[in-house]
């Protein structure tokens, strides 16, 4: 009889894989027949620290349940050590099937206060850390002429939020290389999609809780459990998902979004050409009714999780 597992024989890499999120995608996976390549540093939120415990411990608990795993500590930040996860799984079980680019810290801070260091750390492990792992097992995937990325994006790059100028740049940033990939190496038959997720993990957990109503919110985001969104990762990473790439969706607990993507909303035209004073006479007038609000996430996905 076939098995009914949906990514049985497949080889696949979790970054930041050693809670949260990316240890439920892990654990998913290995049910789902893949072999894993459980990678995290066991940094702290903020990036500091290392410990290996995290992984090794994911590990244990998909061997337990009579999988197969490695575990992997190397920093996705940097090329070097991003290719040598690339190489773990290699080395490990022959072959590379799947990419999770989930691996994130998180250094909140209102943007004029955000310091250098804040912006770019983010931007080193979010969007350089997806790229590097992306771009080793890129000429891999192009040689079997097969593969899937999925990448983590996050709401407060698509719609906004406050104090998160870094994280967003980097998670909408995410957006535009998983699209290129998509675009790029189509003709390889490799796929590239983001998934944005609503679930409570350490990284939610640095959210300020200092009003009744920051309180609410949190305690809300905290029923929203990561095995949530472990499901939709394992079918993209699948042969099921065979003709879906260059897509985004929003996870919220049991509720899937296929998320808009930029596209021109309207347009004025003035047969002469524009000058600085028409445009501020006729055309910003014609286009007002239309301008995006200076909305959060929060505003946009304003109904309790179903």
């Amino acid at each position: 009889m076939a098995s009914t597992k949906s990514l049985e024989g497949k080889s696949i890499i979790v970054t930041g894989a050693g809670r949260g999120i990316g240890r439920e995608i892990a654990l998913l996976c290995a049910v789902e027949g893949a072999k894993v390549v459980v990678n995290d540093p066991g940094v702290a939120a903020d990036g500091s620290g290392s410990s290996a415990s995290p992984a090794e411990e994911v590990v244990e608990e998909i061997k337990k349940r009579g999988g197969t795993a490695v575990a992997n500590f190397e920093t996705v930040a940097e090329a070097i050590p991003a290719s040598k996860i690339v190489r773990s799984a290699i080395d490990s079980f022959g072959k590379l099937d799947g990419v999770v680019n989930n691996a994130g810290i998180l250094r909140d801070a209102i943007f004029h206060r955000m310091s250098i260091d804040a912006f770019e750390s983010v931007i080193k492990v979010h969007l350089m850390g997806s790229f590097y792992v992306s771009h080793a097992a890129a000429r891999l995937f192009r040689e079997q002429e097969s593969g899937s990325f999925v990448h983590f994006t996050s709401t407060s790059g698509l719609v906004g939020n406050f104090g998160q100028a870094n994280y967003a740049a980097a998670k909408l940033g995410i957006v535009g290389l998983s699209k290129s990939i998509a675009l790029d190496m189509e003709r390889f038959h490799v796929r590239s999609n983001c998934v944005s997720p609503f679930a409570w993990s350490r990284l939610i957990g640095t959210i300020p809780t200092e009003t009744e109503a920051e309180k609410a919110r949190v305690a809300k985001i905290q029923q929203m459990g990561p095995e949530k969104i472990a499901p939709i990762v394992a079918f993209l990473l699948s042969d099921a998902a065979r003709d879906v790439t260059g897509q985004i969706f929003a996870v919220r607990m049991n509720e899937i979004f296929l998320m808009s993507q930029s596209r021109p909303l309207r347009s004025i035209h003035r047969g002469e050409g524009w000058t600085p004073q028409t445009i501020a006479e006729h055309g910003m007038p014609a286009l007002k009714s239309s301008f995006y609000k200076l909305d959060r996430s929060a505003d946009i996905f304003n109904w309790d999780a179903i």
